[in-house]
């Protein structure tokens, strides 16, 4: 499950924003201050950082030179009260990947947040396997065994889902949103469309319903 550092030293508005984000199918962590966002930031452990610039010990301005500084790739949303054209510029030039000012409205915060996850997948893509099973992000094309075929682009990213979380009960709000961008209808099958063409690609016994609840890849 995608998980999600939430770097704000104002519980009012890390609560918020944790609650908002769990709701929408994603994990996450709540840190309020710059030397343990930094931390757990170079674990690895997150797939993205919300990082407010205005946390004790080191600001978010900081924290992001560091991790730049270090190598790591992790997108960076930067959360803040300062709007003006010079704080957004040093954001973004200090290796930001977004910037949103407060007050926000969540709708907005989310949509950034899948928008920018989106984006590191298709950047940092490299290629994903399991068992006799591996997709090309380069040709986007499967190999079953000694057998390649191409996929569409949402069959694609629905197949990566199910590589990188196999054994991983994956809920349909939570495929809409990472594979479609989409909050969740009730009254959309289109999950259920796509999971039956891969089954047709893959074989129907690696994409096991799990009644009530979404999917899980065997």
């Amino acid at each position: 499950m995608t998980h999600i550092l939430i770097a704000e030293d104002e519980p009012r508005i890390s609560a918020f924003v944790s609650r908002g984000l769990e709701s929408a199918g994603y994990t996450t962590t709540i840190v309020e201050n710059g030397d343990s966002a930094l931390e757990f930031a170079l674990g690895g452990d997150a797939d993205l950082v919300l990082l407010d610039v205005g946390l004790p010990g080191m600001d978010g301005f900081e924290v992001l030179r560091h991790l730049r500084g270090q190598g790591a790739k992790v997108p960076v949303v930067l959360l803040t009260a300062r709007s003006s054209t010079r704080d957004t510029v040093q954001g973004l030039d200090a290796g930001a990947n977004d910037y949103v000012a407060k007050p926000f409205k969540f709708d907005e915060l989310l949509a950034r947040v899948r928008s920018r996850l989106r984006e590191n997948v298709n950047t940092d893509a490299i290629g994903v396997a399991h068992g006799d099973i591996s997709l090309d992000p380069l040709t986007r094309r499967a190999r079953v065994g000694g057998r390649e075929f191409d996929l569409s682009a949402r069959e694609f990213a629905l197949a990566e889902q199910f590589l990188r979380h196999p054994g991983q009960v994956l809920s349909r709000e939570q495929l809409l949103s990472r594979v479609w961008g989409l909050d969740f209808d009730p009254g959309s099958n289109v999950v259920d469309v796509y999971v039956r063409y891969l089954r047709s690609k893959f074989g129907p016994e690696h994409i096991v319903t799990v009644r009530g609840v979404g999917y899980r890849w065997e």
